[in-house]
């Protein structure tokens, strides 16, 4: 099973390559929605990419431009990575996007960038922002989302002076999605300094500081990795169905948080192993329930609601109360559907309660949301009848899931 590259990976590729010294050409990248409208919301801010072959060119602007109005769909990366180069501009920049975005949280980020001297129009969809940025510090709560610290690290180096970023809140959710951004910095020689809360913080809190020296972001060549979360739904069919899924190219080392997968799904009664072949997991069709925290792989949490569905003894799912200001509120979409088609999963503080039921056919709701999609779709490899309401969803990460679920796996 051929996995398209990383969504999290080539938005931030996009963005520092608009950012960068020089050109710079990317392999792999995702071609999808979200990619589609963070090439498009940079373009607007003067990128030139050409995206029509293989391998795209990034060309950045010699100084950030007024975007005009930035369409950012329903794409997070979009809504939160962009705004802080929009601030480089002293021209105003408009957000929008679709009608579920509203409700996706931006206030903190928002706030931040007005510290440090933006303005700042709205608190929600659609906002504005304008620069100039004229302070470097900036204090964040970052407790609803990690892209809030990712997107004004990304652009950090481009800031007059730099930037010192403070989190003071709860705990951050995905903190493998800033180490990301981290890796992702280092590749393009901007020096990051990270320091975190020691042993004896307060476990409700989670004070982390970043600082960032102004200087050049480097140009340079690369290669996206495969969607390792995209990837967990196909080697999840190998435990529902019984047999075995390789997936090629699958990285020995990497940054990405759903190389963690594969080791949930042994929890769930899977094998797997990596090889020359790639990585390769095997299951006999037996689940069993487990309690997982699954604050740092969030994004994982449908496909596993779905195996948890099937399985049997309890499955408690926590740590992702944050996940309900995801593309949709992904708790209570996922407890809804799992409970319409017969079986017993209830939503706690922070996350799902899910015991074994017998599952029936029925129609499987996707919230406009594709890892919804995901979860439906494994599901119906067990439960005969079970019909997706919108299939259309996947083209966020995978327009071609469809196709490719079908012809291989049933």
């Amino acid at each position: 099973m051929v996995v398209p590259g990383s969504k999290s990976a080539t938005a931030r590729s996009l963005v520092l390559a608009a950012l960068a010294d020089g050109p710079s050409r990317i392999s792999g990248g995702l071609a999808a929605r979200d990619s589609d409208l963070m090439i498009a919301a940079l373009r607007q801010l003067g990128a030139v990419i050409d995206t029509t072959g293989p391998t795209w060119t990034v060309v950045p602007p010699d100084r950030p431009i007024a975007g005009g109005a930035v369409e950012g769909g329903l794409a997070g990366t979009v809504l939160r990575f962009v705004p802080p180069l929009a601030a480089l501009a002293e021209g105003e920049t408009a957000f929008r996007g679709d009608p579920a975005a509203a409700a996706r949280p931006v206030a903190p980020l928002l706030d931040a960038l007005a510290q440090l001297g933006a303005t700042v129009e709205g608190s929600a969809l659609p906002f504005a922002v304008s620069g100039p940025l004229i302070a470097r510090r900036a204090v964040i709560d970052a407790s609803a989302s990690s892209q809030f610290v990712s997107g004004l690290l990304l652009a950090a180096a481009r800031f007059p002076q730099g930037l010192e970023l403070r989190h003071r809140g709860g705990p951050i959710p995905s903190l493998p999605h800033i180490e990301l951004t981290a890796a992702a910095l280092a590749d393009h020689g901007v020096a990051l300094e990270w320091m975190r809360p020691g042993p004896d913080s307060d476990p409700g809190r989670s004070e982390h500081c970043w600082r960032v020296a102004p200087g050049a972001v480097r140009a340079v060549d690369e290669t996206i990795e495969p969607d390792l979360t995209t990837a967990a739904v196909f080697l999840a069919a190998a435990l529902v169905a019984g047999g075995s899924v390789t997936v090629p190219a699958w990285p020995a080392r990497t940054s990405q948080p759903g190389a963690v997968g594969p080791q949930l799904l042994t929890g769930f009664g899977g094998d797997w192993r990596l090889d020359r072949s790639g990585l390769t997991v095997t299951g006999d069709g037996r689940l069993q329930g487990q309690e997982l925290d699954l604050s740092a792989t969030s994004e994982l949490v449908p496909v596993l609601a779905g195996l948890a569905a099937l399985a049997e003894g309890e499955t408690r799912l926590r740590g992702v109360a944050h996940i309900r200001g995801h593309e949709t509120d992904r708790l209570a979409a996922l407890a809804h559907n799992l409970t319409a088609l017969g079986g017993r999963c209830a939503e706690t503080a922070d996350g799902l309660l899910i015991a074994p039921a017998r599952l029936h056919g029925g129609s499987w709701p996707t919230w406009g949301d594709h890892r919804l999609a995901h979860a439906g779709a494994l599901i119906g490899l067990r439960v005969t009848g079970v019909e997706l309401d919108d299939i259309a969803v996947v083209a966020k990460t995978m327009p071609d899931f469809a196709r490719v679920w079908r012809e291989t796996l049933t």
